[in-house]
């Protein structure tokens, strides 16, 4: 895979011959493992409740919530007729996601704020625990996307 087949890599906008750009590389096995749980967690075998342009979308949403709309862009292009939902000002009513897209905000807001009555509104309104896993998985993993991403840009000088 080359660095630009690499979200983490592509979405920072490294320079190519750049000293960040080599720094990364070094690390290719990290960047690597990146990506595939990037694609584990949005484009898994099994998606449970979360279809694979559901999971675009609420990728999406998280990245606008970080304020990278890059990082977004990238996972509009695959929400299809859910992209909607990454919009933060969307509650999800029209998709009867207002309590996922409630939760997927203050994981990605406030994280320490999260509680079991969080886990328990999303069981109440019929989610199984094994699709409030592949939900939690899922904003981990962007969280840990958009910081990495973040410093990458930071590294080489970049803000945007």
């Amino acid at each position: 895979m080359t660095p630009t087949e690499m979200t983490i890599l592509s979405k920072a906008d490294l320079l190519p011959d750049g000293d960040v750009s080599e720094a990364a590389m070094s690390r290719a096995n990290i960047i690597g493992m990146s990506q595939a749980a990037e694609g584990a967690v949005l484009r898994p075998k099994d998606f449970g409740a979360f279809e694979h342009d559901l999971r675009a979308a609420l990728a999406a949403r998280v990245a606008r919530l970080a304020a990278d709309d890059t990082l977004a862009a990238h996972y509009l292009s695959s929400a299809g007729d859910k992209a909607i939902l990454a919009d933060p000002a969307e509650t999800g009513k029209s998709y009867q996601l207002e309590t996922v897209l409630a939760f997927v905000d203050k994981v990605a807001n406030q994280t320490r704020d999260i509680d079991a009555e969080d886990v328990a509104q999303l069981q109440a309104s019929g989610m199984a625990d094994a699709d409030i896993v592949r939900l939690c998985e899922l904003v981990a993993f962007l969280a840990y996307q958009v910081r990495v991403i973040a410093g990458l840009r930071l590294m080489q000088g970049s803000a945007a």
